[in-house]
C-alpha cells in the first residue's frame, strides 16, 4: 500500500519537474534554438496548429532562426503569429523563407526573465510539496483505518519526504542552470 503511494507520488513530483523543463524553454535566452516557437500556433485552413506542422524550423547561426513553410501561402500566417507571441520576436520573410533575428538581451530583460525562472521554479516546489501533502493525508487515512501500523506509517512519510527533497533540489538545479544560461552574454 504504502509503496503504491509513494511510486504515484514519485511519478507526479517528476511530471512536475518535466513541466518545468518545458516552461524554461519558453524562457529565450540570448540564443536561438527551435523551441522557443514551440508554443506559437499558427493558423491554418481554419484550424490553430504548432508551427512545427506547417513548417521546418531550423537554426541558421546562434541569433537567428530560419523558418521554411511547407505550403508558400502560409508565409504570412506564420510572421503574423510569431508577431502575436509574447516573445518580443520580430520575423523578416524572404521570398518562402521566414528568418526571425534574437535581439541581443539587455540587462532589463534578462532580470525579468529570471524572476520569470523563479516564478516557475517556485510554482514547481509548490506543486511538489502539495504532492508530499497529498501522499501523506493518504497514509494517515491508511493508519487511522488500521490497515497499516504505525511504523509503517512514519516509514512511508521519511520516504515521501526523501522524495520531496529530492525533487525539489532538481528543480533548484534546473532553475541555477537557467539562471547561469540568462546571465551569459
Amino acid at each position: 500500500m504504502i509503496n503504491e503511494i509513494t511510486s504515484d507520488a514519485e511519478s507526479r513530483m517528476q511530471k512536475s519537474v518535466e513541466s518545468l523543463v518545458e516552461q524554461f524553454k519558453k524562457i529565450r535566452t540570448g540564443r536561438a534554438h527551435p523551441s522557443l516557437l514551440d508554443s506559437i500556433t499558427v493558423s491554418y485552413y481554419g484550424s490553430d496548429v504548432p508551427i512545427q506542422q506547417v513548417a521546418n524550423v531550423s537554426v541558421e547561426d546562434a541569433r537567428t532562426l530560419t523558418i521554411i513553410p511547407w505550403e508558400k501561402q502560409v508565409v504570412s500566417d506564420i510572421e503574423k503569429a510569431i508577431m502575436k507571441s509574447d516573445l518580443g520576436l520580430n520575423p523578416s520573410s524572404a521570398g518562402d523563407v521566414i528568418r526571425v533575428p534574437m535581439p541581443p538581451l539587455t540587462e532589463e530583460t534578462r532580470k525579468g526573465y529570471i524572476r520569470q525562472a523563479r516564478t516557475e521554479a517556485e510554482n514547481a516546489r509548490v506543486a511538489i510539496r502539495n504532492i508530499r501533502r497529498d501522499a501523506n493525508g493518504d497514509i494517515k487515512d491508511l493508519l487511522k483505518e488500521k490497515e497499516i501500523s504505525e511504523d509503517d506509517s512514519r516509514r512511508g512519510e521519511d520516504q515521501v519526504q526523501k522524495l520531496t527533497d529530492k525533487y525539489v533540489a532538481e528543480a533548484d538545479s534546473l532553475l541555477a542552470l537557467k539562471e547561469k544560461d540568462l546571465m551569459e552574454i
